[in-house]
């Protein structure tokens, strides 16, 4: 159970003083469920520990790239030899070929990449590779997908089922977004109305194929096909944001997991095991249009950074040479069974609704189904803020957002996933009587 929060106040409140807000990423800050944040000290297998010394059984794994759980043997010894090595040389390395070898196996859509040091970046670099390959300008997103914060790409949606973008912040001028166009998640009509609308000038259609940033909602059935039949139809490039989904999902992730090859593939995360990293790829013939072999200009100081690069390759190594995958299904069921339980012993059941795609998992307080972004937002996030707060309490760190997945780790165990479960009976307790009492005030 978690205790005392002492110290954690205490750097909140030194950190604030010299970081905007106190934190280098706005979801940290837990404005979304109230609350002190938490500041991690160390971490270890399925755990983490906060300066306090408490621990918590941890299923935001970095938002995802935890996949063998903290600080894995492995991986540590491996950016421990590549750290005694150095740690930037602005030159090429092994190591980069070495990590990229193992991308493109796992990935038959792929077949050249580049390593760049974020998943923003990635996406900024795919969408500038495809407006450069095809001659168009129009990119295709759909509400409630992230990709960064780029500026073309931080639109809000408008009241039409396809709307062109409009800035969802300030700082971005209309220009950036004006050639974004913007589609309901899950919705093939207003896919096809785009496509009629806006196909021949659509350089790509951007999609995270597991959207995961509005919390777990995967495709319908037929829609990724949908989507991929569009692009060959008119000419566009298919670019799958597999930031979050790519080896987590599955080995190959969601091309794997669904059949549907992407033109171009974004992925970050558990490619550097943890370490700042980014990459995007494709077809050998469309990435030669990239800079040194074709005119679409990219480049970075810190891409295949070598550290990076060894802490990705062994986490690959294991993923690709074990059964890791097969181990989370299994974890992953017995989890969502035991939150479902949970919720129904506390008289939830119809009220909740929870979305997995293997080691992703979320639940919603919302009837359901959550299919778009629309009846994500439909959320009752203030029951969802009871629930986070309880389950802090109880030992368990999730996501300080309705909108973010749960993940799962291979470090664990059986024990960690009946903890979750018996700290979730409580914890939707309280979000039940929340909800109740502002049923009652209505």
């Amino acid at each position: 159970m978690a205790g005392k929060t002492s110290q954690s106040e205490a750097a909140f409140r030194l950190a604030r003083k010299v970081l905007v807000g106190g934190v280098n990423s706005p979801v940290r800050a837990f404005s979304a469920v109230g609350g002190l944040p938490r500041f991690i000290a160390s971490a270890s297998g399925s755990k983490i520990t906060d300066v306090d010394g408490n621990e918590y059984i941890d299923y935001v794994c970095g938002y995802g790239p935890g996949i063998l759980g903290h600080a894995h043997p492995k991986v540590v010894e491996a950016v421990a030899a590549a750290a005694k090595r150095g740690f930037c040389y602005g030159a090429p390395t092994r190591g980069e070929t070495e990590l990229a070898e193992i991308i493109v196996a796992a990935f038959p859509s792929i077949e050249k990449l580049r390593f760049v040091s974020s998943g923003t970046e990635a996406v900024m670099s795919a969408v500038r590779l495809a407006r450069g390959a095809t001659g168009r300008n129009k990119i295709l997103k759909f509400a409630g997908c992230y990709h960064g914060h780029a500026d073309a790409l931080l639109v809000a949606a408008g009241s039409g089922a396809t709307t062109l973008g409009v800035p969802s912040s300030p700082g971005v001028p209309r220009g950036a977004t004006g050639d974004t166009i913007l589609v309901p998640y899950n919705d093939p009509d207003a896919l096809d109305s785009a496509f009629d609308q806006h196909g021949e000038s659509m350089a790509a259609a951007l999609v995270e194929p597991v959207a995961g940033n509005m919390g777990v909602i995967p495709p319908a059935e037929g829609f990724v096909p949908r989507l991929r039949r569009l692009c060959d139809r008119y000419g566009a490039l298919l670019v799958f944001d597999e930031v979050i989904t790519g080896f987590r999902i599955a080995y190959g992730g969601a091309q794997e997991l669904y059949g549907v090859r992407a033109d171009i593939t974004t992925l970050g995360k558990i490619i550097g095991g943890g370490l700042p990293v980014g990459a995007f790829g494709g077809r050998r013939e469309l990435m030669a249009n990239l800079s040194p072999e074709g005119p679409v200009y990219q480049a970075g100081t810190l891409s295949g950074n070598p550290l990076a690069m060894a802490a990705g390759a062994a986490t690959l190594r294991i993923l690709r040479d074990g059964e890791v995958h097969g181990q989370l299904e299994v974890q992953s069921a017995t989890l969502a069974i035991g939150l479902i339980e949970a919720a129904r012993s506390a008289g939830l059941a119809g009220k909740v609704c929870f979305n997995r795609v293997g080691s992703m998992l979320c639940c919603f307080f919302s009837p359901g189904p959550v299919k778009d972004y629309d009846s994500a937002r439909a959320s009752n996030t203030g029951a969802y803020a009871a629930f986070f707060g309880a389950m802090l309490a109880g030992g368990v760190n999730l996501a300080p957002s309705q909108f973010e997945s749960m993940f799962v780790s291979a470090a664990h165990t059986g024990t960690d996933l009946e903890r979750t479960a018996e700290a979730a009976r409580a914890a939707f307790a309280d979000a039940a009587k929340l909800m109740d009492q502002r049923s009652t005030s209505r």
